[in-house]
């Protein structure tokens, strides 16, 4: 195993990450696609990689303790001491005179030799003294904060809303890696086939929760598995999974999803409606876009339609009640998906909440017309804020009250298992990341009220 090699890469992606804003998980993708690494190595550098960004504020804070914060540290090095620290405290299996020894050699290589001795000093003292403990912080969400390298704002806003003790539990579980589930492509196989499949080629399985067409890849590298390439099955987080579910499809049906990359649930429609009827899958930008139609191509999907609109815009294209189903998988600060991308946690701001709210409201406004009076409408978004969920939801209900209602069987329609869940409301379903090892997801379905045959029409 390249070690130096792995380090200096996994260095690179977290300057590229930290100080230039670069989507880490597409980062990563790149990089071992262009590497010549082993499995190990790839699984090395992507421990490290999220590891240490999923720390970042608890690594700044052991940083201070050793090092004086007002002397000028250049940003590449806090980066290698930010890795250097992770691997002492949060791995077991590297010993930490290699860990020191790496790091002062590529601090010299990237650098000069003092920089190498002032690294070689800070992990010394580090080794030494050992890190120093959260107890001694007196603010209970400055403690959760730093333990768990969330930004103040954003622990203070979901302990407002959820709690102390569920803010800290969900800040917790946005640490911890959670297995890969996947969706089988009935046109091709049945679940059970599937499973049999994988557990014969040695992978640990088990059925989804959450769809009829999930499993959860317990153990085992799936990704390498040739099935995925021909298209037997995508990769879909279990939450992002119910979404269509709870749309209730069926054969030929016309259906609407309006902000369709990177084409997970535009698939799964197609999917669900058995390659009939048609799915017109839209997004902002043809690069995006593209992305959908290459997963339905993957996918032997002939069904499904794209091309590049702004949600906000589709009712300039289409008439008003066209759509049996729409699907607003709105974009949203992406707080339920912290997991698979930590840099989320520390780009986002409170204003950006508030921009986005106003978005997505205006997709609703926008696109709702287009349902027909017996069709059904899903809003998802994969955060956890109210403001981005509840709230937009509640401000389109009490607008458009004469017109659209919660869908009375949407709850009916839920899995039992959610009936008793914390996130269950008068307005939806908020999954939590850390209530079912999946993705932090708010689902809720609209309906026209009965006796409104048409949008605004006398």
């Amino acid at each position: 195993m390249n070690k130096h090699e792995v380090r200096t890469k996994t260095l690179e992606v977290l300057i590229r990450v930290g100080d230039s804003g670069a989507f880490s998980h597409l980062i990563i993708d790149q990089t071992i696609q262009q590497m010549d690494w082993s499995v190990q190595d790839q699984a090395l550098f992507t421990e490290l990689v999220y590891g240490t960004l999923q720390r970042k504020l608890t690594l700044d804070y052991f940083l201070q303790h050793f090092v004086n914060p007002k002397k000028k540290v250049e940003k590449w090095v806090k980066w290698l001491l930010y890795l250097s620290f992770y691997q002492m405290h949060y791995l077991d299996k590297i010993p930490d005179h290699a860990i020191i020894h790496e790091a002062v050699e590529i601090a010299k290589l990237k650098g000069h030799q003092g920089i190498g001795k002032f690294v070689n000093g800070v992990l010394r003292e580090a080794q030494r003294q050992g890190f120093p403990s959260f107890d001694q912080i007196e603010d209970p969400i400055e403690r959760i904060a730093i333990e768990t390298s969330h930004p103040y704002w954003l622990v203070e806003r979901w302990s407002d809303a959820f709690g102390e003790v569920k803010a800290k539990s969900i800040c917790m579980a946005n640490l911890n890696t959670k297995p890969i589930s996947i969706r089988v492509n009935p046109l091709k196989m049945s679940r059970d086939n599937l499973m049999e499949q994988l557990t014969a080629d040695g992978y640990y399985v088990e059925a989804s929760q959450f769809s009829k067409q999930g499993i959860v890849v317990m153990k085992g590298r799936i990704l390498s598995h040739p099935l995925f390439k021909s298209g037997v099955f995508s990769i879909q987080d279990q939450s992002s999974m119910l979404v269509v579910e709870m749309m209730d499809i069926h054969p030929d049906q016309i259906v609407l999803d309006a902000c369709s990359a990177p084409g997970g649930k535009a698939t799964h429609i197609g999917e669900k409606l058995k390659n009939t009827g048609r799915v017109h899958a839209h997004d902002l930008h043809q690069k995006k876009v593209n992305l959908v139609q290459n997963k339905a191509e993957e996918l032997g999907l002939l069904n499904i339609r794209t091309k590049a609109i702004d949600g906000r815009q589709l009712a300039n294209v289409y008439d008003q009640e066209t759509f049996d189903r729409i699907l607003i998988d709105a974009p949203c600060s992406g707080f339920g998906v912290i997991r698979g991308k930590p840099d989320i946690k520390y780009s986002r701001t409170e204003a950006d909440v508030e921009a986005l709210a106003q978005v997505q409201y205006e997709l609703l406004e926008s696109i709702a017309p287009l349902l027909k009076r017996d069709g059904k409408l899903i809003y998802s978004t994969c955060t956890l804020d109210p403001t981005e969920n509840e709230a937009v939801i509640s401000e389109f209900l009490m607008t458009y009250h004469q017109t659209f209602e919660i869908d009375p069987d949407f709850f009916t329609d839920l899995p039992k298992f959610l009936n008793n869940s914390q996130g269950v409301s008068q307005v939806g379903v908020q999954i939590f990341p850390d209530d079912f090892n999946s993705d932090g997801f708010f689902i809720t379905r609209l309906r026209k009220k009965q006796e409104i045959n048409s949008f605004n029409r006398e």
